[in-house]
């Protein structure tokens, strides 16, 4: 097998000089990073880092202003939103995004459906789809709150059920922003499960967090970012005892 070939198989995503900018100010710049094809990945740094709009850049929520991004050998100089399940690529938010007027099952139905929310409503759903929401909602710990609207639910359930639509697109690339952020104790041990399972299913975990704690749980691979340019990047320990990331970053 040649090199190239190799790196291919490694790498599941990887960019390629992406920058974007918000006026006079950039946000990611020329930034070049792989993310490999196996294990949970964190991206951190200090506010204003550039991780969440990497995210938004990754998932099309942001429109790449240069560079490219590679997903599975795939070059792509633009992204739009809803191609990302086409590209096996979905992602959460750091502010929960859920259909808050439907019930905790709907949401679940309303992506393994059409996708299209009115359709998904009104659509008659298979007893094969409803078995599959059923099991969604009974891995992530909601199945008991199936017919609550999302709206009522808490800001942890919320995050649970997020993450329980992003399992129902059943790809392998999930971009999570900040999952564990806000969550007790009980809901963070659940996420932590959630996520495990997913890697373990050979899924390629990619997830945002300013808990170093978690970081270094959860993670198998780390991306360090100063002001829209890589820092470092490695394995999880070797990064983490680097004295530029010890100083000015993590404070410990």
């Amino acid at each position: 097998m040649s090199n190239n070939a190799s790196q291919n198989d490694y790498y599941i995503l990887e960019t390629l000089d992406i920058s974007k900018h918000f006026g006079g100010v950039s946000a990611v710049d020329g930034l070049s990073i792989s993310i490999p094809r196996r294990g949970v990945t964190s991206i951190v740094g200090p506010n204003g880092s550039g991780k969440s709009t990497l995210i938004n850049l990754l998932s099309g929520t942001l429109p790449l202003d240069d560079g490219i991004v590679v997903i599975d050998g795939q070059r792509l100089r633009t992204i739009h939103a809803y191609e990302t399940p086409d590209h096996s690529i979905t992602r959460t938010f750091q502010e929960v995004r859920l259909f808050d007027q439907i019930s905790v099952l709907d949401n679940i139905l309303v992506v393994l459906t059409t996708r299209k929310f009115w359709s998904a409503v009104f659509e008659r759903t298979s007893r094969q789809h409803r078995a599959r929401a059923q099991e969604i909602l009974e891995q992530v710990g909601m199945w008991e709150k199936k017919d609550s609207l999302a709206m009522d639910l808490s800001y942890g359930q919320r995050k649970l059920l997020e993450i329980g639509r992003a399992m129902a697109l059943n790809v392998n690339i999930y971009l999570l922003d900040e999952p564990f952020a806000g969550l007790f104790p009980q809901m963070l041990e659940r996420v932590k499960v959630l996520l495990k399972d997913l890697r373990d299913q050979g899924r390629t975990i990619i997830f945002v967090s300013h808990n170093m704690e978690i970081v270094r749980e959860m993670a198998d691979h780390l991306i360090v970012l100063d002001g829209g340019k890589l820092l470092l990047a490695g394995e999880v320990e070797d990064v983490l005892n680097q004295p530029e990331v010890i100083s000015a970053y993590l404070g410990t």
